[in-house]
């Protein structure tokens, strides 16, 4: 497929392979801040690393001065880093400062790209976040006091929902809201998640459900169309407007832990979620309530009277 890349992308690109004076392709010897996003095996991948004249007395006075990437990738891929970098050096920027360009404004630098390319752009701000985490990490430079919440573990930790690039709820929620993605194609345009198989669209706990949690059900319905099912299966919950299993599962989890608990807390006791069976709920108390003579009386009255109310009344509470 021949992509439609506006001028200034094909320029950025071009200077930067044929190692023109100012470009940005290569790597810094001893450089202050390293940040890495994406994997060879996915299809594109980027290492930024920066070089700060540091202040001698206070690290946030650090001022990046040189800036250089390796990437694995196509052109909007090389466009964008290279398009990063100068973003960088012009903005004369210190670390904590160059957390402020976004994604934007990387793809407003090179002209526009298209859709499918925008996953680009989304790398490169990565990279370098998690580079300004390197630099906070040498110079003990406290980002969480800042305000700052850079989570580099997202990608480490959490439940995966697109095996095929090994993305995590955590992270997937995180950009759904911080780019306003509204729609499965937005997400996949924006960080690639479901462009392979494509079996985490409509799945319970996929991608569609987390449309569905930041932004309610309402969303991607104005996109989305009715689709053929997979050989052998039919359509899914999610696509007839039904709570799936993991919206349900979510939902118990969330009355559990702002109704349920505190009251139980308050007591001594408490409450552990051990498994979802569709309607009945297998729950097992912890704490004063685990010997406590009226534990079944609590388990009707308070666990399961708030799942009913709230969620569904052909709810059942047992516990183990």
């Amino acid at each position: 497929m021949t992509w439609d890349y506006s001028e200034k992308t094909t320029a950025l690109f071009m200077d930067a392979v044929q190692g023109k004076p100012g470009t940005h392709l290569g790597e810094i010897d001893n450089p202050d801040g390293v940040g890495e996003h994406g994997s060879i095996a996915c299809g594109d991948a980027l290492r930024l690393c920066f070089r700060v004249d540091r202040h001698h007395t206070n690290p946030l006075e650090d001022r990046i001065v040189e800036v250089r990437y390796l990437t694995f990738g196509c052109t909007s891929a090389i466009a964008t880093s290279e398009a990063l970098c100068r973003l960088i050096e012009e903005g004369d920027y210190t670390p904590v400062g160059a957390l402020e360009i976004t994604n934007k404004d990387i793809v407003r630098y090179v002209g526009g790209l298209p859709q499918a390319k925008i996953h680009c752009s989304v790398m490169g701000a990565e990279a370098l976040e998690a580079a300004v985490f390197d630099w906070a990490r040498r110079r003990g430079v406290a980002l969480a006091d800042l305000g700052i919440d850079i989570r580099a573990e997202e990608q480490e930790e959490g439940r995966l929902v697109c095996n095929c690039f090994g993305l995590t709820e955590p992270y997937l929620l995180r950009k759904i809201k911080e780019l306003e993605l509204r729609t499965i194609a937005d997400i996949t345009g924006a960080v690639k998640a479901g462009g392979a198989c494509m079996s985490c669209h409509h799945t319970p706990g996929g991608l569609q459900d987390l449309l569905d949690e930041v932004w309610g059900r309402a969303a991607d319905s104005f996109a989305r169309m009715p689709s053929l099912p997979v050989m052998g299966q039919s359509r899914t919950p999610a696509a007839s407007g039904e709570r799936t299993p993991f919206r349900f599962a979510k939902d118990v989890e969330k009355v559990l832990a702002e109704v349920v608990r505190p009251r139980l807390k308050k007591d001594g006791g408490d409450l552990e979620l051990v498994d979802i069976k569709d309607k009945a709920v297998y729950c097992r108390f912890l704490g004063d309530c685990a010997t406590c003579a009226g534990s079944t009386k609590t388990l009707k009255k308070l666990v399961e009277h708030s799942l009913q109310t709230q969620i569904d009344q052909s709810i059942r509470v047992i516990e183990v």
